[in-house]
């Protein structure tokens, strides 16, 4: 197992053991519309519910996204109540596309 460990590093980095997870916290009609390549919708009203079906890692980067910011704001204050520690408030949609899209160029 160490030597597995070893290697993922090597050949990955250190990401390669800590994946970042992004949540959609907006409505599923807006999910439907688009959304950020990997996301996983979760609506911010349904997180607390929610979250330990996609993570039960308190410790996991967490990325949250909604249309202007303000409802994974609400989320990522539910997650640090329920004791996640490693989440961000990644902001906007239109925005976070428009930087993905770049960096895919």
């Amino acid at each position: 197992m160490k030597t597995l460990l070893v290697v993922l590093l090597l050949l990955c980095g250190p990401t390669a053991l800590a994946q970042s997870l992004s949540i959609d916290v907006r409505t599923a009609e807006e999910y439907r519309a688009g959304h950020l390549e990997g996301a996983v919708h979760i609506p911010f009203d349904e997180i607390e519910q929610k979250i330990t079906t996609i993570s039960a890692d308190k410790t996991q980067d967490i990325q949250l996204y909604c249309r202007s910011g303000r409802r994974s704001g609400i989320a990522l204050e539910t997650l640090r109540r329920m004791g996640y520690n490693n989440v961000t408030n990644a902001g906007a949609y239109e925005q976070l596309k428009q930087k993905q899209v770049q960096s895919n160029e």
